[in-house]
């Protein structure tokens, strides 16, 4: 029987290798904006939250590598597809960072939106801004402020991110095309 907690892990130089001997599936679990803005070539998205109503669209005949920003969602993805009794899934130690950090070559949309992290800061700091220049209205307005400063607290302690997730929700973060065609440029 398969153990959905067995946790295997591999490089990248071995991603690499199994691609380029077509011996993999390799899944990026990442939400679109991130996927558009640098992915290996050839990756399927399917984001974490997703896994379980789109797993039927992964190849079970070969064996599955899971691929995040630094390996944490690829850790749960594989957990999730072990228990969705896929019998060899592979988490990539470190994912897009590491893959990008050796060198290897990726491939963006041209027409790319910013980063989640990058929307996520440009948010909280206009909120803040915000918060203080209305606060010289009216007192209690400093209270958005510290009411986003507390959620980027809760954030670095839970790992998790609420303005994030309300982010992707967005519609310049949604795939424009439906055909699932995108520009390519390698970066």
């Amino acid at each position: 029987m398969n153990d959905v907690n067995k946790a295997v892990e591999c490089d990248v130089n071995e991603l690499k290798t199994r691609l380029q001997s077509g011996e993999c599936s390799l899944v990026d679990v990442r939400e679109y904006p991130e996927y558009a803005g640098g992915r290996v070539a050839g990756a399927k998205l399917i984001p974490l939250g997703d896994i379980e109503k789109r797993y039927t669209e992964i190849d079970r005949s070969q064996p599955v590598y899971v691929m995040c920003r630094s390996g944490k969602r690829g850790a749960e993805a594989q957990k999730k597809l072990n228990s969705l009794g896929f019998s060899e899934v592979k988490n990539v130690i470190g994912g897009i960072e590491a893959w990008k950090a050796a060198g290897l070559p990726v491939e963006k949309d041209a027409d790319a939106v910013w980063s989640l992290e990058r929307q996520v800061r440009f948010t909280a700091g206009s909120l803040v801004v915000l918060g203080v220049l209305l606060s010289l209205i009216n007192t209690y307005f400093i209270l958005l402020s510290a009411f986003v400063g507390a959620g980027l607290v809760f954030a670095a302690f839970t790992d998790t991110c609420g303005m994030a997730l309300v982010l992707t929700k967005m519609p310049w973060n949604k795939k424009a095309d439906a055909s699932g065609k995108t520009k390519v440029q390698r970066a």
